[in-house]
């Protein structure tokens, strides 16, 4: 518990929350290449997670662009509602940005942003970030863009290609809509607390053509999840509450485990399952 402690040199009356999964970034410079991370192109508005004190906020609003901050903890909304402005009162207005109290997972993003087009940044809490990208991945109608911090394993594994053993479920959905890049590795010493684990920054660039994908999202997920429940099984065993036909259990692909399996090929497989059921 002695790790979750107040700031002291940093000390903005935020106490990072262990159940909340913070680990709040204090290196501006790590921060300024995190903002860099994104190109700021075919949209004009961000939406950042869980802005701790702010140490990346400030660092999107020099970009130009209008940031909105989703934050959990009250502590944090406090502070980025009443002293950040403060703070940086040559930067922070009502255009530039806004901090809304809510649960990221849970908030309907259209409230927020109607139809409208945005990126997505952060230094997203370790306990919630897979399913940050999941959501991503959902909306992605919305998002062209997305940068932001991971455990670093997580963010490995959302950029690996096949024949990888970190290849999975997040690497398959990520890349079938979006160009996942791995940009650069932080060690622990840039948080309070400082974490385990190193972390690692990425960036998920929207295909031009994601739009085109043959096959929905939703039998896309449920495929993959039934592959990778069972990595080292062969797709014929895996995939046996499917009920499919023997003549497409007898393809090639069935022969395989999950993790020899491209993006490409998962779509086609699913594109095909699809057009039986039709």
């Amino acid at each position: 518990m002695a790790k979750y402690k107040k700031y002291t040199s940093f000390d903005k009356g935020v106490t990072a929350k262990k159940h909340l999964g913070q680990h709040f970034l204090k290196d501006d410079s790590v921060a300024i290449r995190i903002a860099d991370s994104l190109s700021y192109k075919g949209y004009d508005q961000v939406l950042e997670i869980g802005p701790g004190t702010g140490v990346l906020t400030k660092h999107i609003i020099r970009k130009g662009i209008k940031v909105t901050a989703l934050e959990l903890d009250r502590e944090s909304v406090a502070y980025m509602k009443q002293t950040f402005p403060i703070e940086h009162s040559k930067i922070v207005n009502e255009s530039t940005f806004e901090v809304i109290e809510a649960d990221f997972l849970k908030k309907n993003l259209k409230d927020i942003y109607g139809d409208g087009s945005f990126a997505i940044i952060g230094n997203f809490p370790y306990n919630i970030s897979t399913q940050i990208v999941f959501k991503t991945i959902e909306n992605r109608d919305q998002i062209p863009e997305f940068g932001g911090m991971f455990q670093k394993e997580v963010a490995k594994r959302i950029c690996a290609l096949h024949g990888s053993k970190t290849y999975g479920i997040l690497s398959v959905l990520s890349q079938a809509y979006f160009h996942a890049e791995y940009l650069f590795t932080v060690g622990p010493e840039v948080f309070n607390p400082p974490p385990k684990v190193d972390s690692g920054v990425l960036r998920l660039t929207r295909k031009e053509n994601y739009n085109d994908l043959p096959c929905s999202y939703a039998k896309l997920r449920q495929v993959v999840k039934l592959a990778f429940q069972q990595r080292r099984k062969t797709l014929r065993n895996s995939l046996k509450t499917m009920d499919l036909p023997d003549a497409m259990r007898e393809k090639e692909i069935f022969n395989l485990r999950p993790e020899q399996i491209s993006v490409e090929m998962f779509v086609e497989l699913v594109q095909e399952m699809e057009a039986l059921e039709s």
